[in-house]
């Protein structure tokens, strides 16, 4: 990899690593903010949800316009919009203003996180497409388990206002860092209709990507209730559950680049969904077996965030002209499933007990599995990439 490629890489994973920090720190801020603004505990969680609203439906616009118009300048505009909307809601004097401040995030990162994929996506040699993926996603997953605790940590020394202002002065600086980085960068050299005749097969791959985040999220939006329940496990142990599941997210992320690379997007892809079914049944069997639950969590992030990127990189070769808005429209599809998956396993809960919940994942991994069969595109692969031997 050559100085350049590193810098890339660099300013990818640092981008991410901030709109994930903006993602996972709001939800341990909560109570602060619904004192402050003298709130219920359910009106301050329209934070999360207009956030994740309104990414799932710009990203794709965002997606098709940076194919059209090249992915730079619409990172940049992302980010100084996400320095605006950090600042209005630090300083926002009522809740509807906080509201707005957060539609507002969704936007600004519904044009960076898809597009920084896309574009590493772009510039990666064809051989090592899996590994640079797999690293810029790291930053947003390494977010889960180092962003957000420095966010609380910063609450408790300065007020929970002061973490909105940290990430818009880090929002501010790097948008020119990432302005510098990718002007050189061309955009698509194509000027036909980039979805003509595709939206329908592309709708069925990121598809895939719905039903896994139903697989890992139905379980993980619920798993304190969940370890408290039925291990009777204190705060500081959930606590370091959910970093055993953050460590292997970004192993399982990082181990598949490698993968990938190696044997090909197509083949890790479909495995580790296979290996996914297994361990959330093992997974399902032994939640109950108190400290061994650790080991089962760890394995359980390892191997379905594999599968996460290793499918991306594999959307990635097989939408080379329509890049941008495959990762975005994935991108949305990723946030269905997850509010999907949430609704699932409240259900779950509510009827049969946390108990079930690892099997209902199991059988949404094997749907996830089969779909993930199917012939994403009829076009020449880059014969580069061993991607789909």
């Amino acid at each position: 990899m050559n100085s350049q490629g590193r810098v890339c890489l660099s300013v990818g994973w640092i981008t991410l690593f901030l709109m994930g920090t903006d993602l996972f720190v709001v939800s341990p801020l909560l109570p602060f903010i619904s004192e402050a603004y003298n709130v219920s505990s359910a009106m301050t969680g329209w934070m999360v949800t207009v956030f994740a609203v309104t990414y799932a439906i710009a990203a794709p616009f965002f997606g098709w316009a940076s194919d059209k118009n090249g992915r730079g300048i619409f990172i940049t505009l992302g980010l100084l919009l996400f320095s605006f909307s950090n600042i209005l809601t630090a300083l926002s004097p009522y809740f509807t203003w906080l509201i707005i401040s957060r539609i507002l995030a969704g936007l600004s990162v519904a044009a960076i996180t898809p597009l920084i994929y896309a574009i590493i996506g772009d510039i990666a040699p064809s051989n090592r497409r899996g590994t640079w993926l797999s690293i810029v996603v790291s930053g947003h997953l390494t977010a889960l388990w180092a962003g957000a605790p420095v966010g609380s940590l910063l609450e408790h020394f300065l007020g929970w206002r002061s973490v909105f202002v940290v990430m818009a002065i880090i929002g501010t600086i790097l948008a020119v860092v990432n302005f510098k980085t990718w002007k050189y960068v061309p955009k698509s050299d194509t000027t036909r209709n980039l979805l003509e005749g595709n939206l329908l097969r592309i709708l069925g791959s990121v598809s895939v990507t719905t039903i896994w985040a139903i697989s890992m999220y139905s379980l993980y939006v619920y798993i304190g209730a969940a370890l408290y329940s039925e291990n009777r496990f204190s705060s500081s142990e959930i606590a370091l559950a959910v970093t055993f599941y953050g460590i292997g997210a970004v192993l399982g992320n990082l181990i598949s680049g490698q993968f990938t690379d190696r044997f090909g997007s197509r083949k890790i892809s479909k495995d580790s969904l296979i290996f996914l079914t297994i361990i959330l049944i093992c997974l399902g069997i032994f939640f109950s077996s108190g400290y061994w639950i650790y080991f089962f969590l760890f394995i359980w992030a390892l191997v379905g965030y594999a599968g996460f990127t290793s499918y991306q990189a594999r959307l990635a070769v097989e939408y080379p002209k329509e890049r941008g808005i495959v990762m975005a429209w994935n991108n949305t599809a990723l946030y269905i499933g997850i509010t999907i998956g949430s609704m699932i396993g409240g259900y779950v809960i509510s009827n049969w007990g946390y108990p079930f919940l690892p099997y209902v994942c199991s059988i949404a991994a094997i749907i996830s599995f089969v779909l993930s069969t199917q012939k994403v595109q009829d076009t020449k692969k880059e014969s580069a990439f061993p991607a789909d031997r």
